[in-house]
């Protein structure tokens, strides 16, 4: 199975393998409405955007959110309720014959992503192949130990880790490829992805998408 992977702006990822899957959608220029599934990490703007959830989301298409957020789904009317699913870190389920295990994403002495806010990140098993998206989160100590072939990692700073944080993480995690996100636009520069990819071991396979 072949597998497509896109960002668009910022932490707007796109996996196309077997089913597509969108984590985050925001600033989607067109509809396209080819989402098997949609998952949302966070509440911040430009990672919640019913918006952008309605532009890329099949008809018969899941929508995946922490549970925090169950009360503003009524931003977004045109998803059955059955096809909406709230997820909390820690919970390890199967969504439509696809294996979703949910992870802590917060920061560690800033203000910006509270953990009580149970806000997530997500490994997702697809074509026998483990992605793991980080949402927007310090390294913390729930996340070190993960075990994936991908990993999508924020290292703009202030809201999120570093570029030299995320390195750090990336040698633990080990993953086949990283891509790192959340830089160079909202925060961030973007020789960003320099500077992360030039800190990295050289097996590891550092793709910039952004």
């Amino acid at each position: 199975m072949s597998v497509n992977i896109a960002v668009n702006v910022q932490s707007s990822i796109r996996i196309r393998g077997s089913k597509t899957l969108y984590f985050d959608p925001w600033q989607i220029d067109e509809e396209r409405l080819d989402a098997d599934y949609v998952f949302i990490t966070h509440e911040h703007y430009d990672h919640f955007s019913p918006e952008d959830i309605r532009k890329v989301i099949k008809p018969e298409g899941y929508l995946v959110i922490p549970e925090s957020m169950a009360g503003m789904m009524g931003e977004i009317t045109t998803i059955p309720e059955n096809h909406i699913v709230t997820v909390r870190p820690g919970e390890k389920r199967e969504i439509a014959r696809l294996m979703v295990e949910v992870y802590p994403a917060y920061n560690q002495g800033k203000p910006f992503h509270n953990k009580r806010s149970g806000w997530v990140g997500y490994l997702i098993t697809m074509d026998a192949e483990k992605y793991y998206v980080s949402g927007d989160t310090d390294e913390i100590p729930e996340i070190r130990n993960i075990k994936c072939d991908v990993a999508f990692l924020p290292i703009g700073g202030k809201y999120t880790m570093d570029a030299s944080e995320a390195a750090h993480l990336t040698k633990n995690l080990h993953p086949r490829v990283v891509i790192p996100t959340h830089y160079g636009s909202v925060v961030g520069s973007p020789v960003d992805g320099d500077f992360f990819q030039g800190l990295l071991p050289r097996d590891i396979r550092c793709e910039l998408l952004l």
